[in-house]
């Protein structure tokens, strides 16, 4: 295997270091790739695009990820996760299964990544512990969301569970590349599943465990308020209507955002997004969704007969999962995408998107949406007795 990567063009500094699992094939590892010393290339699912560089800043491990042209991996671990064209992450990292960094976005060192979805441009900083959350915002890589360092994404509960997913910005603006970028000052935290809107900043050292949903808002706060009271454990969860409410909203924005892979992205299939590629990011969405909803079965358990967990995953689970979709609005807009296509070519995803008119967006943008509130419309009957709104 290494003579054969060697012979084609993949650029193996110290190649005694270097492992390559035996389940891989050559044309696994696209020519002009580089890898460092100590790197370990395992999994039969391994897809390395041209121009990647693995390992530059320390030792690194990927076992069954989709990395894409020019990403940059720089060290630590990283497990069945989806990297697209010029995405980075520092050394030291620990990423794993369910993480899609979309074109552009980037986290430091250090950072800690499960269940995170970072669309284009979005930044996190170093010494980060940010699963199970969906960011979006910003326009390029000086006007994007970011995650200041030292920040934490609370994903689990006394009550011990994790569904806790939060929404930071949202799927159907997000995707248009227009939106206000969020901020998330350093040394904070956001406690889940909580949803914010695109504008939003929060002062450093502020925790957060509250929705958002104004744009443009400042939210600041030092430490909570100190007490000792009584605690007595158990299944009980306060406020069960938002968090499930959360929940379904993110579910819906994972079922809108496949709609949009496979719809809009597919379009895109070029040397920049191979078929390999698309197809591992379609994998790992349906891997998302699944994730998803087997963390709300396990909070409706212990919350029984608050509602009935049977139907969760026939009716939230499915790859169209029911969603209504206005076919005016969807072909109106695909009609443009195209015609946009036509004039900067299938091989700069950011370009053509960024090239709409604000009509057009917004026509995709209703498009997502209305399918996003259809599937929670939908949902609310599997939780009667809830304030699903």
């Amino acid at each position: 295997m290494i003579g054969s990567l060697i012979a084609k063009g993949v650029e193996l500094l110290n190649p005694e270091s270097i492992y390559i699992g035996p389940e891989l094939a050559p044309d696994q590892i696209e020519q002009g790739v580089t890898i460092h010393p100590g790197t370990r290339i395992r999994g039969r699912e391994t897809l390395i695009c041209r121009g990647a560089e693995i390992g530059k800043e320390a030792p690194a491990t990927v076992e069954n990820c989709f990395v894409g042209p020019e990403v940059s991996l720089k060290g630590g671990y990283f497990k069945g996760s989806v990297f697209l064209k010029k995405s980075s992450v520092g050394s030291c990292a620990h990423v794993r299964d369910g993480t899609i960094l979309e074109e552009e976005a980037s986290a430091a060192h250090s950072a800690g990544l499960k269940q995170t979805i970072l669309f284009p441009f979005v930044t996190l900083g170093s010494l980060i512990n940010f699963c199970d959350c969906l960011m979006a915002g910003g326009t390029s890589r000086k006007n994007h969301s970011e995650v200041g360092s030292s920040y934490v994404h609370f994903n689990y509960t006394p009550q011990q569970d994790k569904a806790t997913p939060s929404l930071i910005g949202d799927v159907a603006k997000g995707v248009m590349l227009n939106q206000p970028p969020v901020f998330l000052g350093g040394q904070g935290g956001l406690v889940g599943p909580c949803r914010l809107a695109y504008g939003t900043v929060t002062a450093a050292g502020t925790i957060n465990r509250k929705d958002e949903h104004r744009p443009g808002r400042l939210i600041f706060g030092g430490a909570a308020r100190s007490g000792n009271l009584p605690y007595k454990g158990g299944n009980e969860v306060r406020n069960i209507g938002r968090l499930v409410t959360n929940n379904l909203y993110y579910i819906a924005s994972l079922h809108a955002l496949r709609h949009w892979y496979v719809n809009v992205r597919y379009l895109f299939m070029s040397e920049n997004m191979p078929e390999p590629l698309f197809k591992g990011l379609l994998k790992t969405m349906d891997g998302c969704i699944r994730e998803r909803i087997r963390r709300l079965e396990e909070l409706a358990v212990r919350q029984t007969p608050k509602f009935n967990i049977k139907p969760l995953e026939k009716e939230l689970g499915t790859a169209e999962a029911g969603a209504v979709e206005n076919p005016e609005k969807k072909g109106k807009f695909l009609e443009q995408l195209n015609r946009q296509i036509a004039i900067y070519g299938n091989d700069d995803y950011i370009r053509v998107i960024q090239s709409l008119g604000a009509d057009h967006a917004e026509l995709g943008s209703d498009w997502l949406q209305e399918i996003i509130d259809s599937l929670v419309e939908q949902w609310r009957d599997l939780f009667e007795g809830l304030d699903i709104r």
